[in-house]
Order: C-alpha cells, then structure tokens, then sequence
C-alpha cells in the first residue's frame, strides 16, 4: 500500500534531510537562530526516535559548512552539491535510496530553490515528502510562503517539527516521549 501525504508518519518508514544550513547561507536568513534552532530540534528528536538523518551542504568551499550546533549533530558526511536538487547528486540518491525509508522530511535552505527542486524530484521520484514549515527558510520571506503553496500544491505535506515529531512518536508515555516533550518546549 502507498502511503499519502496525509497518512501517518511511520518511524521505520522515515528519514530526515537537512539541505544547506551553512553558514554563508544562513547568514542571510531572516530569524536565522530561530531555523537553526528548529533544525536542531528536528535533527534531535530523530535521533531520539532512531531514524537516519542526511545533510547536504551547497558548495561549501565557497558557502561554509554546516552552522553549529548542527554541524555537531552529523554522523556521516554531508553530501556536497552544486545543484539546487539534491536529487540531481549521484551519492545523494545512492544514500537515500540505501536508508530504503520511502518518506523524507525536508528542512533546509532556500526553500523556494533547493526544498522546491529537491521535494518536485522526490516526489516525482515515489517518495512521501513532508516539508517542516518552521525549519524551512528563504532570504525573502514571500519567496519562502510561495515555495509552501507550490510544495503544498505538488504533493508534499506541510507540518512542524512539533507535528512531525509527535506523529512519529504516536503516544504520550516514555522515556522518547518525555525527552521529545522537552525539545519542543
């Protein structure tokens, strides 16, 4: 059965890609502690939950790396791009493919460019993409709603790192629960 984009999130089903959050880029950004902190909050509670999580960094001899505190939260190597798409990046298909998690949630920068190309490919591709609405930005904010509605409109669903996180974890009992409850605070 394929999932929709309003199915639940299913945690063995589901991996999480941060794109460009280097320092040059995020410089940029209106309410760039904000993203970041979003991101980090995302990236930690899955973790929490034990699912897999891709960063790409765009031209980063010229863009910098990936900003801290998210930098320390990598466990394997980021994908280098030039391409806006992540998709259009051989060892990022390779890696995302090889998760074998049919449903991506994108945060990341500029949501109107690298988000729209890479979550259109993706989807276009099969996968259920889910668009973290607080962790996604543009350096114009209009650009960064338009690029919501396009997503929106191409198949992605549009949540929260609160949303995501709770569908993923379905219960409010635990250890990851309470863990979860206090990164979202």
């Amino acid at each position: 059965m394929t999932s929709t984009r309003h199915d639940r999130l299913i945690v063995a089903e589901t991996a999480v890609v941060v794109v460009d959050m280097q320092e040059r880029l995020m410089a940029v950004m209106p309410e760039s502690a904000r993203l970041a902190d979003r991101a980090r909050r995302l990236v930690d509670g899955a973790r929490l939950l034990g699912l897999p999580v891709v960063f790409t960094e765009q031209a980063p001899a010229k863009l910098g790396p990936t900003v801290s505190p998210l930098r320390e939260r990598i466990e394997r190597p980021p994908v280098e791009k030039v391409s806006f798409s992540c998709c259009d990046v051989a060892p990022f298909r390779e890696m995302i493919r090889s998760l074998g998690r049919p449903t991506l949630i994108l945060a990341g920068i500029e949501a109107h460019v690298c988000i729209w190309q890479t979550a259109r490919d993706l989807l276009q591709e099969g996968y259920r993409v889910e668009v973290v609405a607080d962790a996604v930005a543009s350096r114009d904010p209009s650009h960064r709603d338009l690029a919501l509605v396009r997503l929106r409109d191409a198949g992605a669903g549009i949540a929260c790192v609160e949303m995501v996180l709770f569908d993923l974890l379905r219960a409010a009992e635990g250890t990851v629960f309470r863990e979860i409850s206090k990164l979202v605070r």
